[in-house]
């Protein structure tokens, strides 16, 4: 809004942008450092979903939860069967860097080879397994690229029945006495 547009304009930058356009700069393709190989032989990719944002400390405390109640880890059929892996069976995520227990979800949005899972909820903390590689030009973290294993688990690892123990600890609310 300003006086030639008091109630707002419906198409910004009609006539240029503020700043001028963006420069782009073309840079060399360097791959990552992380490899697959037998002991990690799958390639993990992170990302999110519509309905939280990052680790969903804002948005879990929505009813957004209605859609997306846990991290989980997609997985191909035949990566699944190789491994003797059940839709909802918890599986181990384990790469250089760490291991997590979360449910799996057998689908075909991965490619074999190929597992995902979001980072929303901090229970599971897939953050834990990914890589401390990162982008050359950017410094972003390699959140997409992470070699790892998966195979069947009995649940949440002990660190995370730890961190559940110490979240429902530290939430607990004491007895006290009113102020008068």
């Amino acid at each position: 809004m300003n006086e030639a547009h008091p109630e707002g304009s419906p198409i910004m930058h009609v006539d240029g942008f503020v700043r001028g356009k963006g420069k782009f700069v073309v840079t060399d393709y360097i791959p990552t450092d992380e490899k697959t190989g037998p002991r990690f032989p799958l390639l993990l990719t992170t990302g999110r979903v519509l309905s939280q944002y990052n680790v969903g400390a804002q948005t879990r405390r929505t009813e957004n939860g209605v859609w997306h109640g846990e991290d989980v880890l997609e997985i191909h059929p035949t990566d699944a069967e190789n491994r003797g892996v059940a839709s909802g069976d918890w599986v181990s995520l384990t790469s250089r860097k760490g291991d997590v227990s979360l449910r799996a979800q057998i689908t075909d949005r991965v490619a074999p080879g190929v597992v995902y899972t979001t980072f929303h909820h901090p229970e599971t903390q897939a953050n834990v397994v990914t890589t401390e590689f990162s982008d050359w030009a950017t410094n972003c973290p390699e959140y997409k690229v992470t070699a790892v294993q998966v195979g069947r688990s009995n649940g949440p690892s002990e660190w995370q029945r730890d961190y559940a123990a110490q979240t429902t600890a530290s939430r607990r609310i004491v007895g006290h006495e009113a102020a008068e």
